[in-house]
């Protein structure tokens, strides 16, 4: 495994089956600019990813409120991708999916963010990517155990405030709640008046 945390995160060029389901390359640097929310899963037609990829595309307006693009990877064909957006949910499909599904045919694009597995599958990464392009939140499940949406978007919460504000976020911190200074002091008088 690899930390990326303050480091370019790995770029790519990959055929990505897209919102409107055509299939194209998708290159992640040309995505500078905007915040990215770059997540691995395991394979197409399981169990556990088709919760994660409709549980992020119900919540893509959050996303995109913040001016976060979505993208999933995982190392199936693209095909794979376009006949899994094409099979009803009744048949273990995933619906018409409004972010890019990244090919990841060769293993080199999970290999470069340390998420491959030695099954040669991915492990469930997340990598929040800042507006140039460095890694600033990972975290990395293995394949039993689905990620919170809800806790994703905390992340570019606390991320966006931190850049907005100055101020560093606490543990369980929300979006509309207090922060404190980057300091000790700072620190003593949050956890003072939050009884920590």
């Amino acid at each position: 495994m690899t930390c990326l945390i303050g480091t370019h995160a790995p770029d790519f060029t990959a055929d990505a089956v897209m919102p409107d389901n055509k299939i194209q390359p998708l290159t992640l640097s040309a995505y500078r600019g905007r915040y990215v929310l770059l997540f691995f899963y395991p394979l197409d037609f399981t169990f556990v990813c088709p919760t994660e990829i409709v549980a992020f595309d119900k919540a893509l307006n959050e996303f995109t409120n913040r001016n976060v693009e979505v993208i999933g990877v995982s190392v199936d064909s693209a095909y794979s991708h376009y006949a899994w957006k094409h099979t009803p949910y009744t048949k273990g499909g995933i619906g018409n999916i409004q972010y890019p599904l990244v090919s990841d045919i060769t293993k080199q694009i999970a290999e470069s963010f340390g998420v491959l597995s030695e099954g040669g599958v991915a492990f469930r990464g997340l990598f929040l990517i800042d507006r140039e392009g460095v890694v600033q939140h990972m975290l990395i499940n293995n394949l039993p155990l689905g990620r919170s949406v809800a806790e994703a978007i905390r992340m570019v919460d606390a991320l966006q405030f931190f850049e907005d504000v100055g101020e560093v976020c606490p543990a369980n911190w929300q979006k509309g709640e207090e922060a404190m200074p980057g300091d000790f002091d700072g620190v003593y008088k949050y956890m003072e008046k939050h009884g920590e």
